[in-house]
């Protein structure tokens, strides 16, 4: 309705204009193997879809200036996060099934909602699905990040028997839900497993933050340098998260 409302006002030249645009972002769209949903966006939203579009994604592609990638980086962190929270809920809303309550659960953490996310995942653990490790995990990890290590331990217990339970996000969450409940021993060797066998940055990260508060900071200092050349020749697009933890480690050290 609300694209609708905005093509409504348009001059006929304006209207044929933005429709031109809007297909050839559309095939853009395609032709690159971006999300579908930008579909959605391009020609319902005219012409502020393709607007956002075009910043979020077209613009760095056409520079590739910094500028112009982290201009394109907020409007996709602006625009992604919200959407995925608002298609999941109405999905949910809709059809509460084990899959929707998982996906509204995965797209509230996201956007910080912890005490949300840890809801959905306890409802939708339940019956067959009480021992569902990926319910379970991020079960977890919503416990954690709400200082509820105690908890998070004793979820991430009850997939101790199945493989999933030793993969390198779980074997993170171990580390996690460890030190807070002060099995400082347990804790290291997880972090230390989890930064040697997770992609990206974030088990060097925390496993860096744990040393530089745990009084190593000389080894966290280390891991810090490490992430920094790691930083240096990393592609353009996978900066940001791989930075977000690199900072993080280092906010453990000041």
């Amino acid at each position: 309705m609300g694209g609708l409302g905005m093509l409504g006002g348009m001059p006929l030249g304006v209207l044929g204009l933005s429709l031109i645009v809007s297909i050839a972002l559309a095939v853009h769209v395609v032709r690159t193997g971006r999300e579908l949903f930008w579909l959605w966006i391009i020609l319902v939203f005219q012409p502020l879809g393709g607007i956002v579009y075009f910043l979020a994604i077209v613009l760095p592609e056409l520079t590739g200036g910094p500028a112009a990638r982290k201009l394109g980086g907020a409007a996709r962190a602006a625009l992604e996060p919200q959407r995925e929270y608002r298609a999941a809920k109405a999905a949910c809303d809709e059809t509460p099934t084990v899959r929707n309550q998982s996906r509204l659960a995965h797209a509230a953490a996201a956007l910080g909602r912890h005490e949300e996310a840890e809801r959905l995942y306890a409802e939708a653990a339940q019956g067959i699905h009480a021992e569902d490790p990926a319910l379970l995990l991020g079960r977890a990890g919503a416990l954690l990040e709400l200082g509820r290590g105690p908890e998070a331990l004793a979820v991430l217990e009850r997939l101790t028997a199945a493989p999933e339970g030793h993969t390198p996000a779980a074997t993170l969450a171990f580390g996690r839900a460890y030190e807070a409940v002060g099995r400082t021993e347990e804790a290291e060797a997880a972090y230390q497993d989890a930064a040697e066998r997770l992609p990206g940055f974030e088990g060097l990260g925390r496993y860096a933050a744990y040393l530089a508060r745990h009084g190593r900071r000389d080894e966290a200092r280390v891991w810090v340098v490490e992430m920094d050349k790691r930083l240096a020749k990393l592609a353009p697009q996978f900066r940001r998260e791989a930075r977000h933890w690199r900072d993080h480690a280092a906010r453990a050290l000041a």
